[in-house]
């Protein structure tokens, strides 16, 4: 399955029917609402309609795309969506039999799908909805118009679904990783004594842009601070610079975090991230398919405990892809509030997993590694694995410095310019 290309109807649905049919047993569903972007984009094969891209609200009402599904019968499937859709459509025909694009606002979208569910007598059935993505004058007229209906929440069942990333998806996080780490080392060469971080971030904005990313947030620190927000707080010499950020490639979320010093790093500095990168690597030697993310968090956390600066250091672990928190769900309100529920299931093949591993020195400062790592079936494959060590600022142009590991030394090479 690939869901970057839009599917023709005679290609069937572009995702596992039969496991999402699976997954609705399971849950109790008969027909399903989806109503969230991503996984109305994912149940259409990658489709994400340009005009409302950044912002749903238009007139008095919202954006509300609706993916129908039956249990069973891909054939009675439908996609209601906004009246400028219709050329969407034309150019490039939605895979589902039937597709409603007459709507404005979520009560016109909600009203068509009454109508289709009458149509293919599923007005009092188990109605599967994702209630945070709901809004709450669509839910009221579902509730009014379906009698006989019960509402079922379906947020795991679809989180369910797209936790196994198809090799197409793959590729498109690695891209994104890869562009996001390419993006931030050149941000910190190019930084320099006095920088701010409000150019800093607005580098690496246009470094994103560039390369074919859509930049979605930066979060910078510089020395002792831990304020990860923007700011005319400038870069001295001598200080450490934390640079956390997510870049969206055709759909998919890359999250990363690496480390830049202005001048030479001291013992010290490469102290705390060898601290840092010995708790990553610790979780990374846990991750394959059929072990736990149970085992993985507590490898870390046995390194963390042992660790010197285990009193101001944190580790974390998410799933992500076209979220930047989605399943498997490893760990519970830490940091992000919602139940780790997938820590005692096995890892599979195809998984992605964010490893984060973050020290609030009360010196030297923010001091953070983020990875980005897919489930194999031997272990595990790392995307963007480079600059996880201390990265120069205020380098020349045309050359860059750079330390790959933690206390390595460093290097010089040639700066290389891709064209995407």
């Amino acid at each position: 399955m690939d869901i970057s290309p839009r599917q023709t109807l005679a290609a069937g649905p572009p995702f596992d029917a039969a496991k999402l049919d699976r997954l609705m047993e399971e849950a109790g569903i008969d027909v399903l609402l989806a109503t969230s972007k991503h996984n109305t984009q994912y149940l259409l094969g990658g489709y994400k309609f340009i005009f409302f891209a950044a912002m749903d609200a238009i007139g008095h009402s919202r954006y509300l795309p609706i993916v129908v599904y039956e249990k069973g019968s891909p054939d009675h499937s439908a996609y209601i969506g906004n009246r400028m859709e219709g050329g969407e459509h034309q150019n490039n025909p939605f895979w589902t039999p039937a597709v409603h694009t007459a709507t404005w606002g979520t009560l016109d979208a909600a009203a068509l799908a009454v109508e289709h569910l009458r149509k293919i007598g599923k007005a009092g059935a188990r109605v599967g909805i994702e209630p945070s993505f709901l809004p709450a004058d669509a839910r009221d007229l579902f509730a009014s118009r379906l009698d006989g209906a019960r509402f079922v929440d379906a947020t795991h069942t679809l989180e369910r679904l797209r936790s196994i990333k198809t090799p197409q998806e793959l590729e498109k996080l690695k891209v994104a990783s890869e562009l996001i780490t390419d993006s931030m080392l050149a941000t910190i060469a190019a930084a320099r004594e006095g920088s701010t971080k409000g150019e800093i971030i607005e580098r690496l904005r246009r470094e994103e842009t560039n390369r074919g990313l859509h930049f979605e947030y930066c979060l910078l620190t510089l020395g002792a601070s831990h304020n990860r927000a923007a700011s005319p707080q400038a870069w001295a010499k001598g200080e450490v610079l934390s640079i956390d950020s997510g870049g969206n490639y055709q759909g998919y979320i890359g999250d990363l975090c690496r480390m830049g010093v202005l001048g030479e790093p001291d013992a010290e500095l490469e102290d705390l991230l060898a601290e840092v990168d010995s708790i990553q690597k610790a979780a990374f030697a846990r991750i394959k398919a059929g072990a736990t993310g149970s085992e993985m968090i507590a490898s870390a956390e046995e390194i963390l405990k042992s660790s010197p600066s285990a009193a101001f250091t944190d580790f974390f672990c998410h799933g992500m892809g076209l979220i930047s928190h989605e399943a498997p769900f490893l760990m519970t309100n830490h940091p992000v509030a919602y139940e780790g529920v997938d820590a005692d299931r096995p890892l599979e093949v195809g998984m992605i997993i964010s490893v984060e591993t973050t020290m609030l020195h009360p010196r030297r400062g923010f001091i953070k590694l983020e990875d980005t790592v897919a489930v194999t079936t031997d272990g595990y494959e790392m995307f963007g694995n480079r600059g996880r060590g201390w990265n120069p600022g205020g380098v020349r142009s045309g050359e860059i410095l750079r330390k790959t590991e933690p206390g390595a030394r460093w290097h010089a090479g040639l700066v290389v310019c891709h064209v995407w």
